[in-house]
């Protein structure tokens, strides 16, 4: 469910702040009175877009009054707790602004820091990102494994940035429309627009620690960013021929078949070695087998990116499509 009206383009926004929240209700007027208060100092048209990631708590409620004081305000209300990527993403699918903001809203991100981002979007950059120098946070369930997967991520991308996770960035509108999201997926967005030429520039932000409410996250998270890590590294890499990837190790495997089955067969007509040969004709035909699933999975890959151009403008057109059915209030 969508609470707001969307902007038509004689009412052009200039800037979007989207901010997933879920179970923040201590947090949602007082995020809200400073995003407002940096923003009225722009003096250009602006938007705040809060999405609820399914909260149990009065953190809609608190949206939504805050919508009725300030049309400015839109809230979306996911129907469950999707999870951060997701609920970032249904953010980005209704954001209007020529350039987009995306923070956390914990209150550890400072809404004063939005205008180093602006500073840096107006040099010319695509994307902004947050680099919380002096972070306030736990040392081995947060800080720890953030280095961690900053390191992997750097390592694996080519893109040195000191913080990846940081959800205080800045976006060119023509970048974050294009640029799909899934998993844990918003961390590696640095990367998926460098893929399309964009310019990243990396400020430092300030970092509060948190005052109301719990952490959302945890060690366990690492699982995904790995996984999630493994499939930016494959898209960097194959980017439109995944065939090239699964068929090299297609071929691979057919050459190994033929020369272990042939080996098979001469051991058991030219050896008379029955036992033995059965063994490497065995393996020889495992071979193949494999073989023939990795060329069939680059085919289906093929297949996929071929049609994902539609379907990534169906989701764009329709973002809830993902993420459940959403109407529009007023």
């Amino acid at each position: 469910m969508a609470v707001g009206d969307y902007t038509t383009m004689e009412n052009r926004i200039h800037l979007s702040i989207v901010v997933p929240m879920f179970n923040e209700e201590e947090n949602v007027k007082r995020l809200y009175t400073r995003i407002a208060e940096i923003c009225d100092g722009i003096r250009k048209p602006y938007e705040i877009v809060f999405v609820d990631d399914g909260s149990t708590d009065r953190t809609f409620n608190q949206l939504r009054e805050t919508h009725l004081a300030d049309k400015r305000v839109k809230v979306i209300k996911l129907r469950r707790n999707f999870g951060q990527t997701p609920a970032m993403s249904a953010g980005l699918d209704y954001a209007n602004g020529e350039v987009v903001v995306t923070m956390d809203g914990d209150l550890q991100n400072d809404p004063a820091d939005i205008m180093l981002l602006l500073g840096k979007i107006e040099e010319g950059y695509d994307v902004v990102s947050g680099w919380r120098a002096d972070r306030k946070d736990k040392f081995l369930s947060r800080k720890l494994p953030s280095k961690i997967a900053n390191w992997l991520i750097g390592r694996t991308t080519g893109i040195k940035l000191h913080d990846y996770g940081c959800s205080l960035k800045a976006y060119r509108r023509e970048v974050i429309k294009n640029v799909e999201l899934y998993g844990e997926m918003h961390r590696f967005i640095p990367a998926l627009a460098r893929r399309m030429g964009a310019s990243i520039a990396e400020v430092k932000v300030r970092h509060h620690p948190r005052k109301y409410g719990k952490s959302k996250y945890g060690i366990l998270r690492t699982y995904s960013v790995v996984l999630d890590l493994t499939t930016v590294n494959f898209l960097q890499r194959f980017p439109s021929n995944p065939l090239t990837f699964f068929g090299f190790f297609g071929v691979l495997c057919t050459f190994m078949g033929v020369i272990v089955g042939g080996y098979g067969v001469f051991a058991r007509y030219a050896l008379a070695n029955v036992g033995e040969s059965g063994l490497w004709l065995l393996l020889g035909t495992l071979l193949l087998v494999v073989a023939g699933q990795f060329m069939f999975l680059g085919f289906c890959s093929e297949l996929v990116l071929k049609t994902s151009g539609v379907t990534g403008n169906r989701l764009q057109k329709d973002p809830q499509s993902r993420l459940g059915s959403s109407t529009s209030a007023g």
